[in-house]
């Protein structure tokens, strides 16, 4: 096996090299083959094997020698090589500082000579222009324009500047000794400005607008650049109402002249001010006012709904209009042209509404009372009134003749509805149609009609012809209908309180109003309650006569001593049967305060109040002695401690003695009555 340095290359492994070597040896194999394993030629193999490798490792020795002997002489000379470059680099920056500073110098020469040149030439230039000028201004002298400049149409930007200038000039000079040629100057001025503005507008028509860049240039200094402005503005209208719809047509021509005018004209911004200002000014006002005016006197409804509709969408162009460039102060510069459109509207418009409401909404009730046949009476006010009112609540006693209402309750949830309806469309047009100075005051003014007709003219007015229609306590046969009346009230005046919280009280939260408003509201509730508490004690009165009478007049003394003691086929007698089937019925009626509860939503302290009146209640039902009702009224007690409770507390009540046994859902249904609710998470109790 020959030893080369090939043999050594990586990747070398001895072991796998000895065993090669071994196996190559004759003799020399541990499992067999051709000869035996002889250790004497093995050994031998091996002696010589190490002396080759030993001669390999001098010639590489010798090698490696001689290639560092190599390298430090090739290093040493460049080195040398380095040093050389070093010394011709240090020789050309020397050169390259002497060059610079000599450019520096001769540039500071040139830079005088330039300076020294621009002295002579400035008024050499200045005198050449003059002298140009006066030869002009001598054609204009003598009166007769020779020059090409002023009669080649071609040169009319050339001419533009001259005539500019002169006429600069002209102004300066003496009325009495150069009015003839003032004159043909300025004659000449209005003539070359007339046919720049007559250029501009053909560019425009032909939508060339490198040439109106270039006219709107020249006509930059002249005095008629502004009337350009005012014929390009009216052309860019040209055509541009196309659409039944105003505002979108305006929205689309702004959005394509505020292109254009940046390529035109060297100030954009004023000139697309000046575009929307006439827009403002002549389209948009005299659309308004068309539509306004038809309807004013006619159709006060439709009035009112234009008013809002055009107020909102011009103040909504507007709001697109901001995107634009059109000067500093944008939102002023809007805000002024929607004021000097609607002001004369707006100043009027919550008279019109107020008035409005009022008519519409006694329509509203009339039509009401008309479908029922009803003549509607005049309930008494005053003195007299409040005596009877505090006698009926400490006496209970009826005072004037009870009247039929045949089971009307005269309330009507569509009247409500569209009452409400014409409220919350009054409070929306306040919100957008009022001063915000103004706003508060305006919407507690609707409020206060809301007031008048819904809970005074309708509920209250329901209120007490219910009153009215309770019969005495030893009435036979009366038909009870408060308890409908109470029903409905409850409900009517739910929706009222639901337009309070969601579309008055935005506009008044922030404002004095809010009191009066609470103030108000609190008012009308205890108003209602007074009536409704003495409706209901009057009912429960009305009921033990009802039931006093059945028991008299159908109980028998015979009915307890039957004839036939072994042949009795009645479970019970005529009279308990009437009294149970009339108590049933009367149930049916009472069964409320349960769903009155569950109509509204309670704070901390408003749960408190809601268990104080549950308590009260309670205290009231004990007078009729029955453990159950009792009982009940346990129960919703410990139903609207679930209103005050801690939320980390809820599970220990819910699993409280009184609340155990009852369906989870009705204690969620509680629970979700709570004003945090949402914000402490409480649902995750129930899941």
């Amino acid at each position: 096996m020959a030893t080369t340095a090939q043999l050594f290359e990586e990747p070398f492994d001895a072991d796998e090299y000895i065993e090669r070597l071994a196996w190559r040896t004759p003799g020399g194999g541990s499992k067999g083959g051709a000869e035996a394993f002889d250790p004497k030629k093995l050994l031998e193999e091996f002696v010589n094997h190490i002396e080759e490798l030993k001669q390999l490792d001098e010639r590489i020795q010798r090698k490696v020698e001689k290639l560092e002997q190599q390298c430090h002489r090739e290093a040493k000379e460049f080195a040398h090589k380095v040093q050389d470059l070093q010394r011709s680099n240090q020789v050309a920056f020397q050169h390259f500082q002497e060059l610079d500073e000599h450019i520096s110098y001769v540039a500071t020469k040139v830079c005088h000579l330039g300076d020294q040149l621009e002295g002579v030439n400035t008024p050499r230039q200045r005198a050449v222009e003059a002298q140009r000028l006066m030869t002009y201004f001598n054609e204009f002298l003598d009166g007769e324009l020779r020059s090409d400049v002023f009669n080649n149409p071609d040169k009319i930007k050339e001419a533009a500047d001259i005539i500019q200038k002169l006429h600069l000039i002209a102004q300066e000079l003496p009325f009495d000794r150069f009015s003839d040629v003032k004159a043909k100057i300025a004659s000449k001025y209005h003539d070359l400005e007339r046919q720049l503005i007559q250029e501009f507008t053909a560019a425009q028509r032909r939508g060339e607008i490198g040439r109106m860049r270039e006219v709107a240039a020249v006509l930059l200094h002249f005095k008629g650049y502004a009337h350009c402005v005012d014929v390009y503005i009216k052309q860019c209208q040209e055509g541009a109402y196309m659409r039944n719809d105003v505002f979108e047509d305006i929205a689309i021509l702004c959005q394509r002249v505020n292109k254009q005018v940046g390529e035109v004209f060297c100030s954009p911004e004023t000139v697309m001010a000046k575009l929307i200002q006439s827009i403002f000014e002549n389209k948009i006002q005299a659309h308004v006012k068309e539509k306004l005016e038809e309807t004013r006197h006619s159709d006060v409804e439709q009035y009112l709904k234009n008013l809002y509709d055009l107020y909102s969408r011009t103040t909504a162009l507007a709001a697109k209009l901001t995107d634009f460039n059109l000067g500093s102060d944008k939102h002023t510069f809007l805000s002024k042209l929607i004021k000097n459109i609607f002001s004369c509207y707006l100043e009027s418009y919550i008279d019109m509404e107020r008035q409005y409401l009022q008519n519409r909404s006694g329509l509203i009730l009339q039509r009401y009372y008309d479908s029922k046949n009803h003549q509607k009476r005049a309930v008494g006010t005053g003195s007299i009134q409040e005596l009877k009112e505090r006698i009926r609540q400490r006496t209970n006693l009826p005072l004037g003749p009870s009247i039929d209402t045949h089971g009307e309750t005269f309330l009507s949830q569509e009247v409500v509805v569209n009452l409400l309806q014409e409220t919350r469309h009054a409070f929306e047009r306040c919100n957008k149609l009022s001063d915000p100075a103004d706003l508060p005051k305006n919407a507690f003014s609707i409020f206060l009609l809301l007031v008048e007709y819904l809970c005074v003219d309708h509920i209250d007015y329901a209120l007490e012809i219910g009153l009215s229609a309770i019969p005495s306590a030893d009435a036979k046969n009366a038909n009870l209908y408060f308890l409908d009346v109470v029903q409905q009230a409850n409900t009517i005046f739910h929706l009222f309180d639901k337009q309070f919280n969601d579309n008055l009280m935005p506009l008044i939260s922030s404002s004095p109003k809010l009191t009066e408003c609470l103030h108000k509201k609190k008012e009308v509730i205890e108003q209602m309650e007074v009536k409704l508490d003495t409706g209901i004690d009057r009912t429960l009165n009305c009921m033990v006569g009802q039931m006093k009478h059945i028991l008299v007049t159908e109980q028998k003394k015979t009915d307890f001593k039957p004839e036939d003691e072994n042949n009795v086929m009645i479970q019970y007698t005529t009279a308990c049967s009437k009294v149970c089937a009339y108590v049933s019925k009367q149930v049916e009626r009472v069964r409320l305060i349960h769903e009155h509860l569950q109509q509204f939503s309670y704070s901390s302290m408003g749960g408190m109040l809601a268990i104080c009146d549950v308590a009260e209640y309670r205290r009231s039902a004990k007078d009729f002695r029955v453990p159950l009702v009792l009982q009940l009224f346990d129960t919703l007690h410990a139903l609207c401690n679930l209103l005050v409770v801690a939320p980390d507390n809820l599970k220990q009540v819910c699993s409280g003695e009184q609340l155990t046994n009852l369906d989870k859902n009705l204690l969620h249904a509680f629970v979700q009555l709570r004003v945090d609710y949402r914000s402490a998470r409480l649902g995750r109790h129930f899941s």
